[in-house]
């Protein structure tokens, strides 16, 4: 009686036998593709690194950013610095120099409120049944900017501290115009009577405006019989002026370009 042979045996070997065949295919096979991998990866790097620009390129980034931050932390120390430098010159005695001056030139332009004894100067138009019926010029029945101009500059001379017209502050640059009926003043119109009263030593101011020889021939209107512009004075005990508070910007006109223009 025969004995059944061990299949083991033989599929021992024939699994041997294919992982000899895999190893035999397999080996040429992985050689060829690292063969095919590191030739695209040349062609790719043209001859350097793969990785090293991306390297390259951030360290570069970051070295920007480093400088544009030393730069900005340069630029905010020196803005510091002025900073403590002009804190520190509010005390300096040119500032205190210049701020003594202006406080001392504030007044006498008008931009603070004076009180004190005061003149005041009243300037009419003749009365209306006057102007209605006469035959007279009427220019010489109505008030002119040029009279209330001649009141100012008498108080003035008199070394008036503050003069106003219809309660307004009259400073250096104040134009008084005279369109129509009425006088614009600061841009606001007013009718009569005028208003203008000065602030200073009284007796100064009166013997001024009687010694003013525009006034005189005025005067001699206002006493016309007949009727004509009004001229009163009268002294005050106290009065305040008030400060300006207009512009103060100055504005002036400028000639206008021309062009050659062909013909006579």
């Amino acid at each position: 009686m025969s004995v059944p042979s061990d299949p083991r045996p033989d599929d021992s070997a024939a699994r041997a036998r294919r992982r000899a065949q895999v190893w035999r295919v397999g080996t040429p096979a992985m050689f060829v593709l690292c063969g095919v991998l590191f030739a695209v990866s040349a062609e790719q790097s043209d001859g350097t690194d793969l990785r090293g620009g991306r390297y390259t390129d951030l360290a570069s980034v970051v070295q920007a950013e480093r400088n544009d931050t030393n730069a900005l932390t340069r630029e905010v120390s020196g803005l510091n610095d002025e900073i403590e430098t002009l804190t520190d010159g509010l005390g300096d005695r040119t500032v205190n120099r210049y701020q003594d001056e202006i406080d001392t030139l504030v007044d006498p332009a008008g931009l603070t409120p004076r009180t004190g004894q005061a003149v005041k100067v009243t300037l009419t138009d003749a009365p209306e049944d006057v102007l209605s019926t006469t035959d007279r010029d009427q220019n010489d029945l109505v008030v002119h900017q040029q009279d209330l101009q001649a009141v100012v500059n008498a108080l003035w001379r008199a070394g008036a501290v503050a003069v106003t017209l219809q309660g307004q502050r009259i400073i250096s640059t104040t134009g008084i115009k005279c369109e129509g009926n009425s006088v614009t003043l600061h841009g606001v119109p007013y009718s009569p009577p005028y208003e203008i009263v000065g602030i200073g030593d009284p007796d100064e101011m009166l013997t001024s405006l009687d010694e003013d020889s525009y006034l005189d021939v005025y005067r001699e209107y206002a006493a016309d019989p007949t009727g004509g512009v009004g001229y009163a004075v009268t002294t005050l005990p106290r009065m305040t002026a008030p400060a300006y508070d207009g512009l103060l910007d100055l504005t002036y006109a400028t000639p206008m370009a021309t062009t050659g223009q062909d013909g006579g």
